[in-house]
């Protein structure tokens, strides 16, 4: 049975692409949202172009080979895309490069963006304007314009638009442009939360006209390119969807499930970001990487990042441990009874104590270095929470559902909350499979409820890392 047959006689289903910081993703979805089949691939930093990259060329390789085998199977009738942050194309429309970039897109953990451009503080708007912190390396995606102007002035004079991460994808698909606000509105400077359009760096930039027609997440981009669907055995009349940024993704179907209730979206992976609905954006402090993000419905939400899964990993590494060892209550246990303490910052930067030197203190070669940060994750998270004075249930989503022990310590650290997790772990996707369908599908989210654990001296062991922490 070839393409065209299967796809008018037989089921269809949605392909989610789904670009992490450190892996891609390609998921099948059917009708609710079910994931039936998926690739994976790590996700590699291009360090051979004139500055660090997204590899878009190894990236747009791996996407069509693997669709090409998925199509064998499955009849995939609609797509749409989730990305990080922080990252944008600048590309000159009429260009007959086929990735038609001006300048590569630059990865925004490149530390000289930061390092090279000690004139943008007074040049970016207040984070009373964003909510947007100044953030390290190449984090603000406003800064990275402003270094690539600067550094850059011919190529960025050629590009006709810039488009945000998800909807670079979108136009390489089907070749419409436009933009969408979860991506604009993340810690970009470029999104006013006061005002809700465009911040003052945007004109000051002169980049004001380079922006495409604001459009919602789950804007129908129209049909995938003939030539794409022919050589990649996608349904003929194969519909793209806009996209979103990926932590909005996990909490679009929470915040469309929970209605006026509060509650909490913690999103895991590379990064561990809090989002927290119904909390005052007064809440906020700029020096303690909190930000206010804005969802897909355009409304802001108070949020609070660390680089959780990088810390953890780096945690372990020294001390001793590896990602795969297992560990246990005891485990945990004895890391409080030998009093031993991971302390921020392991990330170079980012989270609430950015910037302090980290360490490990006690004895380490006495004790599970992976227990060790599982809790120094849980007491980061806590502090987050109590920092932004979040209300009502805690969703764990991604990486962290992997440890049950870690969502448990955080259960006995917040006793008057309930900590539900995720059923899947693919938050991310299905919240990005409810664009393709927008408005027509169950927004019941499946939740199970995490048992706090019980640690002897767990109070005290915080009350200590507090007065570490906070020297």
């Amino acid at each position: 049975m070839n393409n065209i047959e299967k796809c008018t006689s037989g089921k269809q289903y949605s392909l989610i692409i789904d670009i992490g910081k450190t892996h891609v993703k390609l998921h099948v979805l059917n009708s609710i949202l079910e994931s039936v089949y998926s690739r994976q691939m790590t996700n590699t930093v291009n360090l051979e172009d004139i500055y660090p990259s997204a590899n878009i060329g190894k990236l747009w390789q791996w996407l069509c080979e693997n669709i090409q085998v998925l199509t064998a199977e499955y009849c995939i009738a609609k797509m749409t895309i989730t990305t990080h942050g922080a990252t944008a194309a600048l590309i000159d429309r009429e260009s007959s490069k086929t990735d038609g970039l001006v300048l590569p897109i630059l990865d925004y953990e490149h530390t000289a963006v930061f390092d090279e451009t000690p004139d943008y503080q007074a040049f970016r708007p207040d984070f009373e304007e964003t909510y947007s912190p100044s953030l390290p390396a190449g984090l603000n995606l406003g800064r990275q314009l402003f270094w690539l102007k600067k550094n850059y002035p011919q190529q960025f004079s050629q590009a006709t638009d810039i488009l945000m991460y998800p909807q670079y994808w979108a136009w390489r698909f089907t070749g419409q442009r436009l933009s969408e606000i979860t991506s604009l509105g993340c810690h970009t400077d470029l999104w006013s939360v006061r005002h809700n359009d465009y911040s003052k760096l945007v004109k000051k930039l002169e980049c004001t006209d380079m922006f495409p027609e604001l459009q919602p997440a789950w804007q129908n981009c129209g049909k995938v390119h003939t030539e794409l669907c022919e050589s990649l055995g996608l349904d003929q009349d194969c519909q793209f969807f806009s996209g979103l940024h990926d932590s909005n993704a996990s909490f679009l179907r929470y915040r469309l499930a929970n209605g006026d209730k509060p509650f909490i979206v913690i999103s895991t992976g590379t990064w561990t970001i809090l989002m927290a609905s119904q909390v005052k954006l007064s809440n906020l402090s700029a020096n303690k990487d909190m930000l206010a993000n804005v969802d897909a419905l355009s409304t802001p939400i108070a949020c609070a990042r660390f680089m959780g899964g990088r810390e953890f990993e780096l945690i372990c590494e020294q001390a001793g441990s590896w990602l795969g060892e297992q560990f246990d209550v005891l485990s945990l246990q004895g890391v409080i009874d030998q009093g031993v303490f991971a302390l921020p910052d392991f990330s170079g930067g980012s989270g609430p104590f950015g910037g302090q030197a980290s360490s490990i203190l006690g004895a380490v070669d006495k004790v599970s270095g992976i227990a060790l940060a599982t809790l120094y994750c849980a007491l980061m998270i806590d502090y987050q929470l109590n920092t932004l004075q979040a209300k009502g249930n805690i969703i764990i989503e991604g990486a962290f559902l992997k440890n049950p022990l870690l969502c448990a310590t955080l259960g006995q650290l917040r006793p008057e909350q309930k900590i539900l997790l995720s059923k899947d772990a693919t938050g991310t996707v299905v919240g990005a499979g409810y664009l393709t369908d927008w408005g027509n599908l169950d927004t019941n989210v499946e939740l199970s409820e995490s048992k706090p654990i019980k640690l002897n001296g767990l109070d005290d062991y915080r009350k200590k890392w507090l007065r570490l922490v906070e020297h």
